[in-house]
């Protein structure tokens, strides 16, 4: 049975998924939408994750949203920072009041004869699953599972006598206080975790086969504060914004095209910032050039006092096995550790690891190629929203959005009910995300991918990204045609509808707001 038709479902209420309830309602006024959310709150990554110390490795001017200057003073914030701005940003705007929470979404088919998704999504505490129908279907789900991450079958260790955790799934009444810790890992969280954690252990080792780069910023931006203090709140915002994307860019770019450069670089900070003698070399030098895989932020030098105080300390070396009381290195050392977190990373899942069939053809994510990196060939009126790899996730959300909006709204415009990518013989593939990270290559043969030439490519630069939304044809490679049938009519509801606002009066509400 079919509970409701609308113009819009997004999936996912996260960081994302509430930047797209921003944008439909400001850019495509008059479309109805719903967000289904999986979960029994809205802030995705940012409300699932509890360990301590969760911060974005992202400067908060540009992980936060355009159209909603940051005020903390925090430019590097952690994740209960967060998680109030996305909540106070959805109850500002009224777009909690189209969250339907508990609705996980499993299967989404489409139909060419009714230019229709035809929705099925388990709602937590009913026996019987719901459907809803739509004209597009936007997932904002991020691209990692949420179930669990990745475990590797370490081995021993049926044979270890001490507790292993993972960092997605942090018990709330841990209790480490005291404990010998070994977390294994040389990620974003493993260099969160330790400094966060050293206090309040015994003693904490960060275990790594290889190194990371590592770089370190102040936690608060100098700049930032100097200019909000001076000028109005919403050019201040887009000055710092600004300053950031370019400050961000260049880095790459010279990583990119001098690594040599930027590996001295890196090295001289982290040399400045260690102990007098600290094996740099051992512990602070990948085998990698800087960007292959994402750089990982540490503000204030937060990790690098954490070894200072002798608390904490890095090893790099390979797991032999797990003991009864610790874990076994291939050098012949043995850590002992009443606590083991494994700081393993993340399992890759695409479309939210939801079944999505088109004309009752089942779509292989993997086989399939990424439209300006968010919509996949052969699939009418779909997309996914995937952030950059090397900058902040909301840059290219928002771009991603605005894109799902004008395409709409072109819909509209031209009478046509279905847009469908549709790729030439000629493009060649590659991997959509260019990172050489665990993480990334296991999920590879699933994820989509990019060609090499507009408008199949995925950039990771936001500046030619923003660029090319302005000039150029916005619809090249996109088949149109109009449905054949009637949409299913939306049932009458007695719910009020949320206030529909253009973007100007979205954001004197921002403004406005005490």
């Amino acid at each position: 049975m079919i509970s409701e038709h609308l113009d819009v479902l997004v999936v996912g209420a996260g960081l994302s998924g509430i930047g797209a309830g921003y944008r439909l309602q400001a850019e495509c006024p008059g479309k109805t939408y719903a967000i289904l959310e999986g979960r029994s709150d809205l802030g995705g990554t940012w409300d699932l994750f509890r360990y301590p110390g969760i911060r974005s490795d992202s400067d908060m001017f540009t992980l936060g949203y355009p159209f909603r200057p940051w005020k903390d003073a925090k430019s590097i914030a952690d994740g209960d920072s967060i998680l109030r701005y996305i909540r106070e940003t959805a109850e500002d705007f009224g777009i909690d009041r189209h969250i339907r929470f508990g609705h996980k979404v499993e299967r989404a088919s489409w139909s060419s004869e009714d230019a229709t998704w035809t929705v099925t999504a388990t709602v937590a505490g009913q026996a019987e699953p719901v459907t809803y129908t739509c004209s597009f279907l936007y997932m904002c789900s991020g691209y990692y599972s949420y179930d669990g991450g990745y475990q590797p079958d370490f081995p021993g260790l049926d044979r270890y006598q001490g507790q292993v955790i993972h960092p997605q799934q942090w018990p709330e009444d841990l209790d480490y206080a005291g404990k010998r810790v070994v977390v294994i890992g040389s990620g974003a969280t493993a260099v969160t975790l330790v400094p966060s954690m050293a206090p309040d252990v015994e003693h904490i080792t960060m275990l790594q086969r290889s190194p990371s780069y590592i770089t370190a910023l102040p936690g608060k931006d100098p700049v930032a504060d100097f200019v909000r203090k001076w000028l109005p709140e919403r050019l201040a915002h887009r000055i710092v914004r600004w300053k950031n994307v370019l400050v961000t860019t260049a880095f790459f770019q010279i990583c990119r095209r001098r690594p040599e450069l930027a590996k001295k670089g890196l090295r001289a900070m982290v040399t400045r910032l260690l102990p007098e003698g600290y094996d740099v070399d051992s512990h602070f030098t990948p085998t990698y050039d800087p960007w292959d895989q994402r750089l990982c932020l540490v503000p204030d030098g937060d990790l690098f006092k954490a070894i200072h105080s002798g608390k904490a300390e890095i090893v790099t070396d390979h797991i032999e096995s797990f003991t009864e009381t610790g874990i076994a290195l291939r050098s012949g050392v043995e850590l002992e550790a009443d606590l083991v977190v494994s700081a393993t990373g993340l399992v890759l899942v695409s479309c939210g690891g939801i079944e999505v069939e088109v004309d009752g053809t089942e779509v292989v994510t993997g086989d399939c190629v990424a439209y300006k990196g968010h919509m996949l060939s052969g699939v009418p009126n779909f997309a996914l929203c995937i952030g950059y790899t090397n900058a902040s996730w909301t840059l290219r959300a928002d771009l991603t959005t605005q894109a799902v909006c004008r395409l709409i709204n072109h819909l509209d415009r031209t009478g046509n009910a279905m847009a469908v990518p549709t790729l030439s013989a000629d493009v060649e593939r590659r991997p959509i995300l260019d990172f050489s990270s665990g993480y990334i290559q296991r999920g590879v043969a699933i994820m989509p991918k990019q060609g090499t030439k507009a408008p199949w490519t995925v950039r990771q630069n936001y500046i030619l990204d923003l660029l090319s939304t302005k000039v150029g044809d916005q619809m090249k490679d996109l088949a149109f045609s109009r449905r054949t049938k009637r949409p299913l009519p939306a049932p009458p509801t007695t719910d009020e509808p949320a206030p529909t606002l253009d973007a100007e009066a979205l954001d004197g509400a921002v403004a406005a707001r005490p």
